[in-house]
Formats: structure tokens, C-alpha cells, sequence
């Protein structure tokens, strides 16, 4: 299908993929009520206004209520100030902000070659995509936490190392699995960086239990462990190994620990081929990935997690694949086994996207460089890192056609930029619960099912 060579054309398919969008996120998927962030503004109000108890709130009707540390119920204190409309208005201008954030860091300005043609079909793909579906509808803080840890790539990608690992230990402080990442800079040998996302994470745990000490002693003591307190392992929307290994009647511990240990080893031997070819891109993303298959739970909307792996995609030159993967991500395909799991059609389909989390991880290139694009000058949209001492200045591509270096010369180079992929890194630069009520038939996709 030829794209439209007017702009009258153009206006024209974008107001149909508009309306076919509005359709669809309006029938197909349903919205969540913002019940999360129900959760976190009756726990919060409760909370400080009529001396409750932070984990004791539940939303009336359910069993369900705050599950996350205590940090992150300090750092939303200012919702106690809001009636629960505009805490809504300020969850979606939040997780706006933090989508033009990720869109930036994982784009560059690839995105201004395309002007609002591209702007606007790419927006009608976002929307179309479930977990950031979910991340809106539900009022979550996935995409903050993910802007987060990609502006600490990009403060290392570009050389203010100063402050690089902050933004990696907030987002530890306010959810555990992106404590993950602390372990890439680890296995990277980025010791400043690990540092300064401990210390944060720590110092910021701390205060937390200096403003709330009975709440930070229970969680850290009681509700840490206690998996019930965010939603059955068993759930649809439980898109990790643990929920797989639930959904097929297996409760033994010890099975779930070995599949974690040879996800984590698979994902150290992967991290550590992508830090030696220079390739931060690819670290960053199979982290992503690896957090959302150990985790006890993922719920779907976790899975904005795999945008990263996708940019990696386009920029390695496989775009099919990547349209492919993020398409089935559109279509709430989960659901059609939300009553019903057994069978090998509910052991493929009710797991799909584990399973495609599971390919991202194992098969997602690493260490190749960028596509060059023929008779185009490069563009400026990649951050190129400062030059190290340890290892020579990123190569420039070349504006005009001709072979592609190989993958050795590219992790010689430490190249890993082009589209997809907005933060470049040198190989000598440092890289930078479901809270768904219960109900008869547990697993629709016209019920709530949050994280």
C-alpha cells in the first residue's frame, strides 16, 4: 500500500486511523476505572487525613490496596491535596510528559524526518498499544519509571556521569524490579554509576521510613512477601514465569526459582556480550525485558518495559519483525482465554506475551550496529558521547551508500546508534500490583485487571 502523496491524502488517513483507533481503545480493550489510581489516592487521603493505616486502606468492594515500598506513597503525598478528578488529570498529564520522554530517548529526532504525518500515525500506534493502553486507563506509573531509567542512559550516554544511577535508584525506591539495572551497571563494571543508584535508592527507602516508620516496618516485614496483597499468580494479565507456571496448576517454589535463575543467566551472558560490543541500546532493553519475566508479577501494563527491545529492533534493521511483535502487543489477544486456560491453545495463547518477552530476550541483536540509511546525511539525532581516553571517539556514518561495518567492526567502534534508538553509547562511556477485585470467573477482558 502506497502511502498518500498529498497532503489532503494524508489528513484524510490519519483522520481514518483516528476514528478506527477511538473505536477500537473505546469496544476492544474497555477502560480500567483509573482503579489504580484509586488505590493510591484512597491509601494516600486515608492515610493522612483520617490517621489510617497506609496498607490497611482498600478500595470499598475489594480486597485491595496500596502494595507498593513506602517511598512511593512519600512521593505521593501531593495527591492528598487533589480531589480524586484532579488526581486523574494529573496522572494522565504525567504519564503524557513521561511518553514524550521515552518516545524522545528511544526516537532522537528521527521523528521530525516524518513531520505530522508520521507524528500523527505514529501517536494512533501508540495508542493502540496495550500496556501503555493500560499504563493510561489504570492511572499506573510504569512510563514514569521507565523515563527514569532511560534519561540515567542518556546522562551516561552523554558524558554527565555526575549524577548518572539516580534516576535507576528512584525508581527502585518506588517499584523493586528495576533494581535490575543496578545489577547491568554491575555486571558493566559501572561502578560510579551502581553506586550513586544504591545510595539513591537506599537514602530514599530511608527517609521513607523516617516519615513512616510502622509502614515501613510492615512492608518491608509483612507485605514485601505477601503476593495475595497484589492479585492471584494465576490471572491472565500475569504476563511473567511465575504466571505461566500458575496458570498451569504448578505452586512449587523451588520449580519458579530454577526458571528465574536460568532467565537471570541467560540475561547476564547477553548484557555482558552487548556492554562488550559497546551496544548500551541493547543492554538497557534485554534489562527491560529480563525484569518482566522474574518478577512474581507482571501485569500486562508492565510490559511498557519492551519498548526499548522494539527500538533495538528498528534500528538493527528488522522492522517487520518489530511491527509484527508490537501488533499482536494491540490486540488484548490474553484475553480470549480469561475464563479458561487449559489446553495447549490456553498454554500458547494465554501466555503469549511471556512467550514473546521470553524471544525478545533470547534472540534480540546485540552488539550490531545501526542501518545505514543511503544519501542521507546522518542524522543529529543521536547523542554521541564524549570522548574517552579508554577507547577511541564514536565513528561517524557515512551519509553516503556503501557496505555496513560487520558486527566486530562495530563493537570495535562502540557503535550503537541509528533510528530506534536515541541515546548512543561508547564502549568507553559509562552506561548510564494487580489490584483487580475477585471475582466468580477469574480471568474478562471486560474486567479490571491492573498491576
Amino acid at each position: 500500500m502506497r502511502a498518500p502523496a498529498t497532503d489532503r491524502g494524508r489528513l484524510l488517513l490519519v483522520l481514518a486511523a483516528g476514528t478506527a483507533v477511538t473505536v477500537f481503545t473505546a469496544t476492544v480493550p474497555l477502560l480500567r476505572d483509573w482503579f489504580d489510581l484509586r488505590v493510591y489516592h484512597g491509601a494516600v487521603d486515608t492515610w493522612v487525613h483520617h490517621g489510617g493505616r497506609l496498607y490497611d486502606y482498600h478500595v470499598p468492594g475489594t480486597t485491595y490496596g496500596f502494595t507498593y515500598p513506602p517511598f512511593a506513597a512519600v512521593a505521593m503525598l501531593p495527591m492528598a491535596l487533589l480531589d480524586l478528578r484532579a488526581a486523574i488529570a494529573v496522572s494522565l498529564l504525567l504519564n503524557l510528559a513521561a511518553l514524550a520522554v521515552v518516545v524522545r530517548l528511544l526516537t532522537g529526532r528521527a521523528w521530525r524526518r516524518h513531520g505530522w504525518y508520521g507524528c500523527a500515525l505514529g501517536a494512533c500506534a501508540l495508542a493502540l498499544f496495550e500496556p501503555l493502553r493500560d499504563t493510561f486507563s489504570f492511572g499506573q506509573v510504569n512510563l514514569l519509571l521507565l523515563a527514569l531509567v532511560l534519561v540515567d542512559a542518556w546522562l551516561l550516554a552523554t558524558g554527565r556521569e555526575r549524577w548518572a544511577g539516580a534516576g535507576i535508584g528512584l525508581a527502585a525506591a518506588v517499584k523493586l524490579t528495576p533494581a535490575l539495572f543496578i545489577g547491568l551497571l554491575l555486571l558493566a563494571r559501572r561502578g560510579r554509576a551502581a553506586a550513586v543508584a544504591t545510595v539513591v535508592a537506599l537514602t530514599a527507602t530511608g527517609f521513607a521510613a523516617l516519615v513512616a516508620p510502622d509502614a515501613s516496618r510492615f512492608y518491608w516485614t509483612d507485605a514485601m512477601w505477601d503476593t495475595t496483597r497484589v492479585g492471584r499468580l494465576d490471572y491472565v494479565s500475569n504476563q511473567s514465569l511465575q504466571g505461566v507456571l500458575a496458570r498451569l496448576g504448578e505452586t512449587d517454589r523451588a520449580v519458579w526459582a530454577v526458571a528465574v535463575l536460568l532467565t537471570l543467566g541467560v540475561w547476564a551472558v547477553r548484557a555482558r556480550r552487548a556492554v562488550a560490543a559497546g551496544d548500551w541500546a541493547a543492554a538497557f532493553a534485554l534489562t527491560g525485558l529480563t525484569a518482566c519475566l522474574v518478577s512474581p508479577i507482571t501485569w500486562v501494563h508492565h510490559l511498557v518495559w519492551l519498548l526499548p527491545s522494539f527500538a533495538v529492533l528498528v534500528r538493527t534493521g528488522h522492522p517487520r519483525i518489530a511491527g509484527a511483535l508490537y501488533a499482536v502487543l494491540c490486540t488484548s489477544l490474553v484475553w480470549l482465554w480469561f475464563d479458561d486456560a487449559s489446553g495447549i491453545d490456553g498454554f500458547l495463547g494465554s501466555n503469549l506475551y511471556t512467550w514473546i518477552t521470553l524471544g525478545l530476550l533470547l534472540r534480540l541483536p546485540v552488539g550490531q550496529p545501526a542501518v545505514a540509511r543511503p544519501n542521507r546525511a546522518r542524522s543529529a539525532n543521536a547523542i554521541e558521547p564524549a570522548p574517552s581516553p579508554a577507547a577511541p571517539r564514536m565513528a561517524h556514518v557515512s551519509s553516503q551508500p556503501g557496505p555496513e561495518p560487520s558486527g566486530e567492526t562495530a563493537a570495535a567502534t562502540g557503535t550503537a546508534s541509528g533510528p530506534g534508538c536515541g541515546f548512543t553509547l561508547s564502549a568507553s562511556s559509562e552506561p548510564t500490583g494487580s489490584t483487580r477485585p475477585a471475582a466468580p470467573n477469574p480471568q474478562s477482558s471486560s474486567a479490571r485487571a491492573s498491576s
